[in-house]
């Protein structure tokens, strides 16, 4: 009888191959290949939440036995120190040329992998994260592959709109997405950052929904298809999910299940990555209809890059 993680490898890989996987990058994502035990060190690994959670507590004077969430504490500096400190503190950490995990070295190889397979174009690849750090950009650029990146605007001129960015063109800020039509279809690489981002040419540009303010002001928008441009939204009711890096605890997964979903189910077959949940985090994914499987990150992505090099070699079906 085949192993039920063979199997998942299998309907995986196939699912990648056809275009219908669309990979949710949290905090935890960017923890793949960091040996254990190792402590962060700010260019070289970059935080998990309650890393950072507790490197703004530090910088900020957080009140000592408080609870150290992350929108807690952004929002303690917030009003404590002004926006402006928070967001300089936070520029200083992601402004650093972060080393590309196995993970993000997994999907920038995928279009070229794609193509030598097919001997044809790549499928179209949408991407979602809600980390503030570029090292999915810096990967698909190490790769030699463009994408367009569209990432939420926190604060200032065009708050609560997205800002559309080719590779080597200017930005537009997207007024009507449902109308809007400068991206991709059918090929390409899309990175979506709903939870905005830390701009490297332009700290003008910085972005972060971070603070318990932002994501007040974040749910007031009950549904993002209504702010991403049309023909994202269409893949995202029309795709598999692979949530890689969350858990429960991270407040902003609830917010995007809730502003992408409602209260409805996954009408596609989804996975969570999830190393020993706990039952709260089995019944929460369960009412997703979204499968846990409980495995190491490390081991996940070293299975599935195994899985789509052998079809690559050998030009057959899962």
């Amino acid at each position: 009888m085949p192993d039920i993680m063979d199997l998942h490898y299998g309907i995986m890989a196939k699912a990648i191959r056809e275009g219908r996987v669309v990979p949710f990058f949290g905090a935890g994502a960017n923890l793949c290949g960091r040996p254990p035990d190792t402590p962060w060190q700010p260019g070289q690994y970059l935080p998990s939440g309650s890393e950072l959670s507790a490197h703004l507590a530090k910088s900020f004077g957080y009140p000592a036995g408080d609870p150290m969430d992350l929108v807690r504490v952004s929002q303690y500096a917030a009003v404590m120190a002004g926006s402006g400190p928070l967001y300089e503190e936070l520029r200083k950490l992601f402004d650093k040329d972060y080393r590309p995990t196995p993970l993000h070295q997994f999907f920038a190889g995928l279009p070229a992998l794609l193509r030598d397979r097919a001997a044809g174009p790549a499928p179209f690849q949408l991407i979602v994260t809600t980390n503030y750090d570029d090292l999915l950009e810096r990967s698909f650029q190490l790769a030699g592959e463009p994408y367009d990146l569209v990432s939420y605007i926190a604060e200032g001129e065009g708050r609560g709109k997205f800002l559309h960015c080719r590779t080597g063109q200017g930005a537009v800020v997207i007024e009507k997405p449902n109308e809007y039509r400068g991206l991709p279809t059918d090929q390409g690489i899309v990175i979506l950052k709903i939870h905005g981002a830390v701009d490297r040419d332009n700290p003008d540009r910085d972005s972060f929904v971070i603070t318990e303010d932002h994501y007040i002001d974040y749910l007031t928008h009950t549904d993002i298809s209504n702010l991403v441009p049309v023909t994202l939204a269409a893949k995202l009711k029309r795709s598999h999910f692979l949530f890689l890096g969350y858990g429960l605890r991270d407040w902003n997964l609830r917010v995007i299940l809730h502003r992408i979903w409602g209260e409805q189910k996954l009408t596609y077959k989804s996975w969570a990555i999830q190393l020993n949940p706990s039952p709260l985090d089995l019944e929460y994914w369960r009412k997703r209809d979204v499968d846990i499987l409980d495995i190491r990150l490390d081991d996940y992505v070293s299975a599935l890059t195994e899985r789509m090099q052998g079809l690559a070699r050998a030009g057959g079906s899962p």
